[in-house]
């Protein structure tokens, strides 16, 4: 098998914060622990295997050479899959309860499942889903049935 030029896998995601402090306490208060040593103006949180960073909006548009300004939908959202509906409403509960702007309720899903979004102080949007089509292994992540297999 050829080797990819880019390995399929992702490493870390970076979400520019107009204040990075008030991001970052607001995913402390979700029960997340950010990694020792930040430095002021970036956070970073172990998500399972993939690196979650928090970092000034205007200093990460300079360092991608783009536009500082830009509103309303990013084209993407950010999704933690759980084991149950219930598992989702308590998640919902709890982001909504730490200051989480509830964009869309946990409902049923025209795919089968069961889902909704919130937004986070910067408006970065993160789906809690369930998908009964795709089990959880041992550290929570999903399995897509078709490379269950491969």
């Amino acid at each position: 098998m050829p080797q990819l030029a880019i390995p399929q896998r992702l490493s870390l995601v970076t979400l520019g914060d107009a204040d990075v402090a008030a991001s970052r306490a607001f995913y402390e208060s979700l029960g997340w622990k950010a990694a020792s040593g930040d430095e002021p103006g970036v956070a970073f949180f172990d998500l399972n295997g993939t690196i979650l960073a928090l970092f000034g909006r205007d200093a990460l548009a300079e360092d991608a050479n783009v536009p500082h300004q830009g509103t309303g939908f990013r084209g993407v959202s950010l999704a933690i899959n759980l084991e149950s509906e219930a598992a989702v409403d308590r998640a919902f509960a709890c982001a909504a309860e730490k200051g989480a702007t509830i964009v869309q309720p946990p409902r049923k899903v025209f795919w089968g499942g069961y889902s909704g979004y919130f937004a986070d102080p910067d408006g970065h949007l993160w789906e809690i889903a369930y998908n009964p089509f795709w089990p959880l292994d041992g550290n929570g992540r999903p399995i897509i049935p078709a490379t269950a297999e491969t």
